[in-house]
């Protein structure tokens, strides 16, 4: 069985006050590996709970760190940066994790485009075809399934989005079987998405980390710039999964929308 951890970063509306990019990010890790991997996240807020007294029960969420900090602000600035790039390395160390990203560029879009179904169903059908070819880093069953656990965000269209794809999933005919679709049912990813808070799930602020970095690579603010930020998303390289987006521009795995 796999896991896959959801979270965002960007905001899902078109037009002209909204922001351009919209990512969506998974972090899978196969059952096999889900404790060592959460023991081993543990041991690094432990680390960093030395270094610089950030709690564990504290929740390490990457853009309100540097913008909107709370009771964080007691933590210097440009440590609340270092305690996120060592999020990075740790994650990237993670060699059995996988890490999959969509990007929906807005620009050009029409204002009833849906940015959430469009991304959701790509980063499902990612997930889907994966597990179905056995083509995760790590450890798999001889007949593996997936399960989705998102971050709390729009839970009802969520799950009508996944019960329908369940049923009715129509996918684009590759190119030698002609124009036209295939309905592909999900068969590899069962039930309703499990959701859960951030605040208590430490895979779910690694799948945050890793969104907020690949947005930060599109477009980094001026603090992330100014400490060369944009260029933090490299560092997940080790665990980024390829495989689902192999003609991506910049080589990493990016699924462009």
């Amino acid at each position: 069985m796999y896991f896959m951890y959801v979270d965002e970063s960007g905001d899902k509306g078109v037009g002209k006050t909204q922001t351009r990019y919209f990512v969506l990010t998974g972090l899978v890790v196969h059952e096999l590996r889900w404790r060592p991997c959460l023991d081993q996240l543990v041991a690094f807020r432990r680390r960093i709970r030395a270094k610089f007294g950030l709690r564990l029960r504290e929740e390490l969420h990457a853009a309100r760190m540097l913008a909107r900090p709370g009771g964080l602000v007691r933590i210097k600035r440009h440590d609340r940066l270092a305690i996120i790039r060592a999020f990075a390395d740790e994650i990237a160390s993670m060699t059995d994790l996988n890490v999959v990203n969509v990007v929906v560029d807005k620009e050009g879009k029409p204002e009833d485009f849906d940015v959430f179904d469009t991304a959701w169903k790509a980063l499902i059908q990612r997930f889907e075809n994966t597990v179905a070819r056995r083509n995760f880093a790590g450890p798999a069953n001889a007949d593996d399934r997936g399960v989705l656990f998102p971050d709390h965000s729009e839970d009802t269209k969520l799950t009508a989005l996944v019960r329908r794809m369940h049923h009715y999933n129509p996918v684009p005919n590759r190119g030698d079987l002609g124009p036209g679709y295939r309905n592909l049912p999900l068969v590899t990813v069962v039930e309703d998405p499990n959701f859960r808070d951030s605040e208590y799930s430490y895979f779910i602020q690694a799948a945050d980390c890793a969104a907020f970095l690949l947005y930060q690579r599109l477009a980094p603010n001026l603090f992330m710039k100014k400490h060369s930020g944009q260029n933090y998303f490299k560092r997940l390289e080790p665990v980024l999964c390829k495989v689902v987006a192999p003609r991506d521009p910049w080589g990493l795995g990016v699924v462009w929308l």
